[in-house]
């Protein structure tokens, strides 16, 4: 992979929810970019080091998360699949739209030559026409998942652990951030956290215990994402420390698909 050199900070973008189909429980969480929150003030304070957020994209102009971004003086763009559809009405084919989308999507955080991108909770499956042209750029994204690795990948996964603790299948579940690859959740991990399932507690008490945990997660998945990109598995530094990376958090939206 050819590692971009970075300009002065270390660029991420970050991939969010915005909509929520099964109701309001999880939009008291990932639609109000909580885990974009955490990202902002890691860096603000430091404990993502070095790093500069260049832009937040979202798929709907209203989400909260761009508001976030915006009270952080960071630049933000909305790509909406609705207006995208409608702009490309010949286009019949669903899947031939979606990898049409992911194209566009992919150019536009291109534009802004990131040396990372973060997926904090996004909700629509990336097709290699994202994929591979990030890959081609030396661009790693990386993803937050609620559940540990190969447990319940894909939707749903908080109630699925939840299910199968009540099924006496599991006794704990958690949280990971792993490096994003075309099979959905199966990426390398980068970091994962556990967290023991009380017998006595709500899916919904569950959910909030787990979106607490993502905050930590996320944070300490960027730092360790951003120095595997300085470093390099040999632990000597590719870019010069006068250089620090600079990050691009594209949060963006949707569901499950």
């Amino acid at each position: 992979m050819h590692l971009k050199r970075p300009k002065s900070k270390m660029m991420v973008h970050v991939l969010g929810l915005v909509r929520n189909p099964m109701g309001d429980r999880l939009a008291n969480h990932s639609h109000q970019g909580t885990n974009l929150q955490a990202i902002i003030d890691a860096v603000d304070s430091g404990g993502i080091q070095d790093a500069k957020i260049v832009r937040v994209i979202s798929d709907r102009a209203k989400a909260f998360g761009l508001q976030r971004a915006r009270e952080a003086d960071i630049p933000t763009a909305c790509h909406s699949m609705k207006i995208f559809r409608e702009q490309h009405p010949d286009v019949k084919d669903e899947n031939q739209l979606r990898k049409d989308y992911d194209k566009a999507l992919v150019n536009l955080v291109l534009e802004d030559q990131p040396n990372l991108v973060i997926c904090a909770g996004y909700m629509r499956i990336l097709y290699p026409e994202f994929l591979d042209p990030l890959a081609q750029a030396g661009i790693p994204a990386i993803n937050l998942h609620p559940a540990l690795p190969n447990a319940f990948n894909g939707k749903n996964a908080i109630d699925k652990a939840y299910e199968a603790f009540h099924r006496g299948e599991i006794t704990k579940t958690g949280v990971m951030v792993h490096y994003v690859i075309a099979e959905v959740d199966a990426g390398e991990p980068l970091v994962i956290k556990e967290l023991d399932i009380d017998k006595e507690e709500s899916c919904a008490q569950l959910e909030e215990r787990i979106h607490r945990l993502e905050w930590l997660a996320v944070v300490e998945g960027t730092q360790l994402a951003i120095k595997k990109l300085r470093y390099g598995p040999t632990n000597i530094p590719l870019w010069a420390e006068a250089q620090p990376p600079q990050l691009c958090l594209t949060w963006s939206g949707g569901v499950m698909d």
